[in-house]
């Protein structure tokens, strides 16, 4: 049975990398399509060329932007509306449009906490993509953005409660840290034979490294401690379409 097409759907340069990497790595070696839509910023600023290489090393193909600004980075789309400004139906019209035109089985992307940091722009990215995910099957919503195309999965990148005391030593002390219980997650991904391109993704990402967010903590990890700590993704799966014994699945 073929992999199933994937699109990837994460808030800001470097989330694809983090939170998917390698199931993004996974179904590209395995010969599916797979690509990433990032919802904030512009095509022509320096993290836009860092995406760039990291899906190059994830086999994700070329930056797909949609071109809102960055909540807390006004810089990142100058001249351009946060996302968490922008009209909803404007928002999920874009994304619809990318939807239809890559065709995926699957799309994957934050969880409805927005992943560990509870980030507002992942939050909204998630509130979008799940709208999205629906209309884009639906010919009578945004007919200018070509024919229907119905995925038949949607994947929320998390984290169960038992995986946050190891990370919490990396990601730092934070005051609130966003995870699910661990019977809510559905899928348990062993990404370790694509643990060096994931993390080699992760540091393409070098002007986060450079500030010391989260990819320069990782940067500064031995690799035992990177393997043991980023070696696993999971996902919670939500089904679109019925017909449960021909949805698609991450390959696990």
């Amino acid at each position: 049975m073929p992999v199933p097409s994937l699109l990837a759907v994460f808030a800001h340069p470097d989330d694809e990398s983090l939170s998917a990497g390698g199931v993004l790595a996974r179904h590209a070696a395995a010969g599916a399509p797979t690509a990433v839509v990032t919802a904030t910023w512009a095509s022509d600023t320096e993290r836009a060329a860092e995406l760039a290489e990291a899906l190059r090393i994830l086999g994700a193909g070329k930056p797909r932007m949609l071109g809102y600004a960055d909540a807390r980075v006004p810089q990142s789309a100058p001249g351009c509306r946060r996302l968490c400004d922008a009209p909803l139906d404007e928002a999920v019209q874009r994304l619809v449009a990318h939807i239809r035109e890559f065709r995926p089985d699957i799309i994957v992307t934050h969880d409805a906490y927005g992943g560990l940091p509870g980030h507002p722009d992942h939050v909204h990215t998630h509130r979008v993509t799940t709208l999205a995910a629906q209309a884009a099957g639906l010919g009578q919503l945004y007919p200018d953005t070509g024919a229907p195309w119905q995925p038949r999965a949607l994947y929320l990148a998390t984290h169960p409660h038992s995986a946050v005391s190891a990370l919490r030593d990396v990601i730092g002390a934070r005051k609130t840290v966003y995870s699910v219980p661990d019977e809510q997650v559905t899928a348990t991904v062993d990404v370790s034979p694509w643990m060096e391109q994931k993390i080699a993704a992760v540091l393409a990402h070098r002007s986060e490294v450079e500030r010391g967010a989260l990819p320069g903590v990782i940067a500064g990890l031995p690799p035992d401690a990177r393997k043991r700590l980023f070696a696993t993704e999971w996902y919670i799966r939500h089904d679109l379409v019925t017909a449960a014994s021909t949805q698609p699945e991450l390959t696990t």
